[in-house]
């Protein structure tokens, strides 16, 4: 992910630090009192010299003292000296011009190559602002020795991640007060909101949980025979009706059976017909409305990245969702969509998606994303 981004930091800032730890020798090395005169005129016209030129300036001795005169030329020397060579670095882009105390404008230049590689790697513009606000904020007023960029890019990165609240424990805990506890799962049809859905039920009957589901996306047929299958391979009941049914009335019928048959948690899929979002948007919130879910969660892509974080704020704004599910990371090389649908919803990650089987449901950590980011 990222293409080995601590490397490439790592790179820009030893390069430009090697040209300013050039400056820095310049500027404190004294050309001799003794050295050959010749030299010091060839300096003064700020002629080139080779290697074997300007180690007999350090350490070539002439019998002669050197007069008051020389001496000044000297000093104007080493001042032409730092000029040319400071010139030079200004001219170099990125890092090489941050010999100083890195300002407002320096910062900008900087950011913004930083920016395009965030973007290529699915992280959405407003993420990539908000990285941009963080370092601004720690880095203005910095020299480039002071800075590691590749450690303030990562505590930028974890300001926007959010470690996910204990799953079981959050459903075992409500438990106590009432019964079930209801999830409601959104998202756009074939970003493997079905087989999560199960994934999910495994998971909570792993952790001694009992688990009903109910199909309530009836806009496609196809989708309750879909979910009817997963039912019957985990031996969970699901509620269904026929197709163009009221999806909202099928996660009541569901709750209800759950509440008579004391099951503990009830899911409930919904469908995800984006091409129509205001009619999905408004069957979303009134499923929500009827049903009072305890947890609303998003579904996701991993790779299709910002378009899982446009759809991430957009069910976001229609029913306040409580986390996310990243689906595929397994095959996500760039990494950006967690970062993305974390900044835009402010809510937390609380799986990825890591294969097709039962099994291979990650819990979120943000230390393991940011080691797979190469931070």
């Amino acid at each position: 992910m990222f293409g080995k981004l601590k490397e490439k930091l790592k790179g820009w800032l030893t390069k430009h630090k090697e040209k300013e730890e050039i400056v820095e020798t310049l500027k404190v090395k004294k050309v001799k009192k003794k050295a050959p005169i010749t030299l010091l005129e060839k300096k003064i016209k700020k002629e080139k010299l080779t290697k074997k030129e300007e180690k007999e300036i350090e350490q070539t001795n002439i019998e002669k003292e050197v007069t008051p005169e020389l001496e000044e030329i000297k000093d104007e020397l080493e001042e032409s000296l730092e000029e040319t060579i400071n010139a030079s670095v200004e001219k170099e882009g990125f890092f090489g011009r941050f010999k100083k105390k890195l300002t407002e404008e320096k910062f900008e230049e900087m950011f913004e190559e930083l920016s395009m590689i965030l973007i290529q790697n699915n992280v959405a513009y407003s993420a990539v602002e908000s990285i941009k606000n963080s370092l601004a904020e720690r880095l203005i007023g910095k020299t480039l020795k002071e800075i590691d960029l590749a450690e303030e890019l990562k505590k930028s990165i974890e300001k926007l991640l959010i470690n996910p609240p204990d799953f079981i424990k959050t459903i075992k805990d409500s438990l106590e007060v009432k019964s079930p506890f209801v999830i409601l799962f959104a998202g756009i049809n074939g970003s493997g909101k079905t087989t999560t859905i199960a994934k999910v039920a495994n998971y909570l009957q792993k952790n001694k949980l009992s688990v009903s589901l109910a199909a309530a996306d009836t806009f496609r047929a196809a989708a309750v025979e879909q979910i009817q299958q997963h039912a019957d391979k985990l031996k969970v009941h699901l509620t269904k009706k026929d197709y163009g049914s009221d999806p909202a009335s099928v996660g009541f019928e569901a709750i209800t059976h759950a509440k008579k048959n004391k099951i503990d948690v009830v899911l409930i899929d919904t469908a995800g017909r984006m091409q129509n979002r205001d009619s999905l948007m408004n069957e979303i919130e009134k499923i929500a409305r009827v049903n009072k879910p305890d947890m609303r969660i998003f579904l996701g892509e991993s790779i299709t990245g910002n378009d899982a974080t446009e759809q991430a704020k957009v069910f976001n704004e229609a029913i306040d969702i409580t986390g996310i599910i990243l689906s595929k990371a397994d095959v996500d090389e760039k990494g950006g969509t967690a970062i993305s649908v974390s900044a835009v919803t402010g809510k937390p990650i609380l799986f990825l998606g890591t294969g097709q089987e039962y099994k291979d449901l990650e819990i979120f950590d943000e230390k393991k994303m940011i080691e797979k980011l190469g931070l």
